[in-house]
């Protein structure tokens, strides 16, 4: 499976943004697809998944998110979106899509993307 994310860029506070993250195969089939982002120095942070059946579970701890990202799919298609409003320069980051396996003990993320990467001037 290979994924691959597009749609990142420069916006400036407050603006919109939507990312896509499409796989090559049959990511569904794997388990849920998610999106990641990682900040300079920062360790890399869970943003929300999306399963097959169009369930979607978010960071439940991440207040600076809350309201402000949604994630959407298209079966069909096998592509996962990240629709991001009202962004704030600390949502500057890479972010990256991944195949979410859920089972006994923590989830696992077997597949990985590139990255694409957003700024927020303020």
């Amino acid at each position: 499976v290979q994924l691959e994310e597009s749609g990142g860029g420069v916006v400036r506070t407050g603006e919109s943004l939507t990312l896509s993250c499409v796989s090559n195969g049959r990511a569904f089939n794997s388990g849920a697809m998610g999106w990641f982002r990682q900040a300079p120095g920062k360790s890399r942070e869970f943003l929300g998944a999306i399963s097959w059946s169009g369930r979607t579970t978010y960071d439940a701890d991440s207040d600076s998110i809350k309201g402000r990202f949604t994630v959407s799919r298209d079966k069909a298609e096998d592509k996962i979106y990240l629709q991001m409003n009202n962004l704030e320069p600390e949502d500057t980051a890479v972010y990256l899509c991944a195949v979410v396996l859920y089972g006994v003990g923590p989830p696992k993320y077997p597949y990985w993307g590139q990255g694409t990467q957003v700024t927020v001037s303020s």
